[in-house]
């Protein structure tokens, strides 16, 4: 009698890390609904990141934040916390995105610095009528350094335009190692390639008539999601337009909500973090 060959053992990949956060801190109907009644607002980042695990900074996008800012975001969080900042519109908002290189390094050698180990990726994000120039575009993403003073940076690429889904942007992010963004639950195109060792995305689906935000099937939707991509995969409910990447290794993932119904998204943040860590994943 013959006998197969024995399978071999597969190596468990060994999951990145899954955090769970909105957009920026300061917004009036949090309060009494997100914030407890009466909390000075001065205590309210530091409430917003003993709930949360990650904050999208917005403020960066629209003007230069003082270092001193960034020193205090830093000591006014746990050791465990992640900002990821926007990129500044001086940078994105123009014609030829090549000619951004100024705007660029004033704004890496700004004080973010100041966060430390708390700084997460940079979303550089265009403007929705901004269509795919592959040159361009690959001259832009040489602006983006690697690291800075030691410091390695992680980019991701926030794209909102039909021109973008195409394996030739997916192929350019690889190169890269950029994150491309994903849009869920939006009106905006939904690039859900792999393209970096970690996974950004930004679902804007929150809706008023669900105190969490999403519906419960929903929220163990995205919760799949996140795991699948926390474990180097793929969703397969997802628009992909790239070749397909076996999963060799697990992905950090910086999951925000953002959009949609603001005031529900804080709660939508803790149903999916709560979710997560019934699951062991948070």
């Amino acid at each position: 009698m013959t006998r197969s060959p024995a399978s071999p053992v597969k190596t468990p990949i060994k999951a990145g890390r899954i955090r769970v956060g909105i957009g920026g801190w300061i917004y009036a109907p949090w309060r009494g609904a997100f914030y407890p009644e009466g909390l000075a607002q001065r205590l309210e980042l530091d409430y917003a990141s003993r709930h949360l695990s990650t904050l999208e900074i917005n403020s960066t996008y629209y003007g230069a934040q003082k270092p001193t800012s960034f020193q205090r975001w830093h000591d006014e969080t746990p050791d465990d916390f992640v900002f990821s900042l926007k990129g500044p519109r001086f940078a994105m908002n123009r014609r030829v995105l090549a000619e951004a290189g100024a705007s660029i390094e004033r704004f890496l050698t700004g004080g973010l610095l100041n966060l430390g180990d708390k700084l997460g990726p940079i979303n550089w994000q265009l403007m929705p009528g901004k269509q795919f120039d592959p040159e361009d575009y690959a001259r832009f993403l040489d602006l983006l350094p690697d690291e800075i003073d030691g410091r390695k940076l992680r980019h991701a690429l926030e794209v909102r335009h039909a021109s973008f889904c195409t394996p030739e942007f997916v192929a350019l992010a690889r190169k890269r190692a950029a994150a491309i963004v994903v849009s869920g639950d939006s009106d905006y195109p939904q690039i859900a390639d792999a393209s970096a060792p970690f996974v950004y995305a930004r679902i804007m689906g929150t809706v008023a008539d669900h105190k969490a935000g999403y519906g419960p099937a929903d929220l163990d939707r995205w919760v799949e999601r996140a795991l699948t991509w926390a474990q180097g995969g793929t969703p397969d409910d997802l628009d992909t337009f790239g070749k397909p990447l076996a999963a060799k290794a697990g992905r950090d993932v910086y999951l925000y909500v953002i959009s949609g119904h603001k005031e529900h998204n804080p709660a939508a943040a803790m149903a999916l973090i709560e979710r997560l860590r019934k699951r062991g994943a948070h």
